[in-house]
């Protein structure tokens, strides 16, 4: 009961310094992130034995150039395909049992893209033409918290079929599938009082965030399972890490940018 309790505060805790974020100021936002970025980094650097203090300077480099200064879209391009490649990778690193991440630059690389850019690319996903969108960022919040949920609830009362046993013992097919139903649904109802999205538009976002967050979620899964540890790290008490809580959303935000680059560019 206790565990219970401290685990549904400091929930109460993340989610209102998050909301308190978003709608306090854009920069409130953009700092929070660079922070958040920075405790993620350090909980891979744990997971993965990466050593120095390097990676730190370059994601807060990366960070500032791309957040305030970089406006060159081809930049930007770049450093979402370079992203995305890194992601792909750790896609293919989660089906792989014998691929491993074990030399420095290999970790290096992979901990500055997939949680730097991620980190980077999360913040920049409200912005368009210079207006911060807080209802988009709110909407992908709200739709991954509704997938961990209803993925937690319907996986507890119906989950029979495990979906990678290997990597994440606890996670259910049928999990997976309601939390991506409910998902939907709060998408559905997001679109009912946004004009910046299409219904359908809205519906393909949830998709895509629900989707590769899952997988996100197992890789960061893998990579603490090759670590030997339960979780990332220990700042947010019954919640483990930064890391554990944000896999999914670094994860899916530059496949989301990307997707909402693409509706821009067709529009």
């Amino acid at each position: 009961m206790k565990e219970l309790i401290t685990r549904v505060l400091t929930g109460a805790v993340y989610v209102v310094i998050l909301l308190a974020a978003v709608f306090l100021s854009s920069d409130a936002f953009d700092f929070l992130f660079m922070i958040f970025g920075l405790a993620c980094l350090y909980e891979f650097k744990r997971l993965v034995a990466l050593k120095g203090y390097h990676i730190f300077i370059l994601y807060l480099a990366l960070w500032w150039a791309f957040i305030y200064f970089v406006t060159d879209q081809l930049a930007i391009y770049i450093l979402l395909a370079v992203t995305v490649l890194v992601n792909i990778y750790l896609i293919v690193y989660l089906f792989s049992p014998e691929l491993k991440i074990e030399s420095t630059l290999h970790k290096f690389i992979i901990g500055l893209f997939y949680v730097g850019g991620g980190c980077i690319f999360l913040t920049m996903i409200p912005y368009k033409e210079n207006i911060f969108s807080q209802f988009l960022i709110l909407g992908i919040f709200v739709m991954v918290w509704v997938n961990d949920s209803f993925a937690y609830m319907v996986g507890s009362l119906f989950g029979r079929n495990k979906l990678f046993p290997a990597v994440s013992p606890k996670k259910t097919i049928e999990g997976s599938i309601g939390g991506m139903v409910f998902a939907l649904v709060a998408a559905y109802i997001l679109a009912q009082y946004d004009s910046l999205l299409t219904l359908p538009q809205w519906l393909v976002l949830a998709l895509i965030v629900i989707s590769m967050g899952d997988l996100g979620d197992l890789v960061e899964s893998k990579l603490k399972r090759q670590a030997g540890v339960k979780d990332s790290g220990a700042i947010l008490p019954g919640h483990g890490g930064m890391l554990d809580r944000l896999d999914s959303l670094i994860f899916a935000a530059p496949f989301a940018f990307l997707m909402l680059n693409l509706i821009t560019y067709v529009s």
